[in-house]
């Protein structure tokens, strides 16, 4: 029953994972995790997640991209780490924002309550009051699966992960053995003279245990799979059977990760420990599609232009999952070329001409938008296959009315709020809004797709559902000017542009939605499967004439 103090029930949920790092941090815990999660999904249970994030902030809505990489955004609006976009990827399920745990939601909530007089008069303190609040958040995300993944960002010894393992440490106490795993990834470097070093992990391990916390399973981040030598070593001086070592090395892609845990045995350790083996679904009969996805051949390759300001892979992470997730429909491999949409306006032609597509993604702020916008004119002009994604899109709009329209002086109110052509302004219902966080139009929303459009083909329906994070839309002042000379807006909310294509183009379409937050291995957001589909039928004809042209040249050849 839940506590009268803090209304913490420790009866929900069934088993729980947790996964903690040691040593550093960008270790892939979160890859470990979720492959972890994907191989029990594949053995017939329902599995979920939740990421713990250290940090103050409440959600991640307005943490800049080089610290933190993207804001990923749930169906419900949640802004949240990107780590729960690989959770989404990997475990085919949609998340919430229940299911990110910050120390600024945590304390914001603990802080209400106080104020409101819950804790009746009784002093707050972060035990008990912070770590029920913790567990509280993690049992109501697990309730109603099996499994529930937990993964504690930062890395053992953060003085601000300190009430997580605390509150972890009172979860084991709670649980039983079979109901619960802790498992630690740290890193295994290797010497000068080639030899892999445990040290590191001793030193990790040794944090745990003194704070009453004995990992059940350690992964070791290395280049190369972990010598039986190093696992005995590991295994030795932290406590643990040499069978609970297991090796994550490096692969070319983080899709194989699920498919190296697995052939170490991870998965059948995992269900051996929660006994979950009778209930799991025979090797025979386990699903197959990840495999079969990630291991389908491809017969070549392309190059896409991603046209953005941040230098990061992370900070376009979905972009590139989409993108990579599109290539896995089509069999290619998918090169993102990066063009910096801050440098000269002028060098974007010769970085561009090279690629077989053009992706301009979502950002805010007014620095790159030049760049952005000189990109889309490329792609209009050159008939290279474009794809804008939220500012893309509202910068192809902007591209439109400035270089086709011949309103010179178009712009967004977002970076020149004196323009006398707002064709980009802000949301009716955003002119009082002070606050930067979670002020804007989030989450999941339904588009009607008008008939006879290319984005009716693209989707194969007459509506879409997709994920927003926009605060600045097309002003509905412009629609009807702006649907002039080859621009047509395909769909809409209501009164919002949603979708935009030309139909004096092979491919330009923009969206001011964000397609690839719902893009899955298994399920290729349509609008990057459409981007492909067009750079590949221009290679085909651009393979076609280059084939005419030498049979043109061979046959001259003959006749002279």
């Amino acid at each position: 029953m839940p506590t009268e103090q803090t209304g913490y029930d420790p009866s929900l949920g069934r088993k729980f994972i947790f996964v903690t790092g040691g040593v550093m941090s960008g270790l892939g815990k979160g890859i470990t995790a979720a492959s972890t999660g994907r191989l029990l999904a594949n053995a017939g249970f329902d599995v979920t997640a939740v990421k713990i994030d250290p940090y103050l902030n409440v959600d991640a809505g307005t943490m800049n991209p080089y610290q933190h990489g993207e804001v990923y955004v749930l169906k419900d609006g949640g802004e949240v780490d990107l780590d729960l976009g690989n959770y989404e990827r990997f475990l085919g399920v949609d998340m919430t924002s229940d299911h990110n745990v910050t120390t600024g939601k945590t304390y914001q909530h603990v802080i209400e309550k106080e104020r409101a007089g819950d804790y009746l008069g009784k002093t707050v303190q972060v035990i008990p009051h912070v770590t029920d609040d913790i567990k509280r958040r993690i049992r109501e995300a697990a309730e109603g699966t099996d499994i529930c993944l937990v993964e504690i960002g930062g890395t053992v010894g953060d003085i601000e992960g300190m009430p997580y393992l605390e509150a972890l440490r009172q979860f084991a106490h709670e649980e039983d053995d079979e109901d619960i795993l802790l498992t630690h990834v740290t890193l295994v470097p290797y010497s000068k003279n080639g030899e892999q070093k445990t040290k590191p992990t001793q030193h990790s391990v040794k944090e745990l245990r003194s704070i009453g916390l004995q990992p059940d399973i350690l992964v070791g981040r290395c280049d190369d799979e972990l010598d039986p030598e190093t696992k005995e070593k590991i295994a030795l001086f932290c406590d643990v059977p040499t069978e609970a070592v297991f090796s994550n090395p490096d692969v070319e892609d983080v899709y194989h990760v699920p498919l190296t845990v697995e052939e170490e045995g991870l998965d059948e350790y995992v269900m051996e420990r929660l006994d979950l083996t009778d209930e799991a679904l025979p090797p025979a009969e386990r699903e197959n599609t990840w495999r079969d996805l990630v291991t389908r051949e491809r017969t070549s390759e392309v190059d896409i232009a991603l046209v953005g300001k941040y230098d990061l892979e992370d900070a376009y992470m979905s972009v590139h999952e989409a993108l990579k997730h599109a290539g896995l429909e089509h069999g290619v491999d998918v090169n993102v070329v990066w063009v910096d949409a801050d440098e000269a306006d002028g060098a974007h032609a010769n970085r561009l001409e090279s690629a077989g597509g053009i992706v301009v993604p979502g950002g805010f702020g007014s620095r790159g938008t030049e760049g952005k916008v000189e990109a889309v004119r490329y792609a209009r002009e050159h008939d290279v296959p474009f794809l804008g994604l939220c500012l893309g899109f509202q910068m192809a709009v902007v591209e439109h009315a400035r270089n086709v329209l011949g309103w010179t002086d178009a712009d967004s109110a977002e970076f020149e709020p004196e323009t006398p052509y707002p064709v980009i302004d802000l949301l009716p219902d955003q002119h009082d809004e002070e606050d930067m966080g979670g002020t804007m139009r989030l989450g999941a929303h339904e588009t009607e797709i008008e008939p006879g459009t290319l984005a009716e083909r693209i989707y194969g329906a007459d509506s879409c559902t997709e994920r927003h994070r926009h605060r600045y839309e097309v002003n509905p002042n412009y629609i009807d000017e702006l649907e002039t000379d080859g621009l047509v807006f395909s769909g809409r909310a209501g009164p919002r542009m949603e979708i935009l294509e030309r139909d004096d183009h092979p491919y330009f379409v923009g969206t001011q939605f964000h397609p690839e937050f719902r893009s899955r291995p298994d399920r290729a957001s349509p609008p990057f499967v459409g981007l492909l589909d067009a750079v590949l039928d221009e290679t085909d004809s651009d393979v076609a004439e280059s084939t005419d042209e030498r049979d043109a040249v061979a046959d001259e050849e003959v006749t002279a």
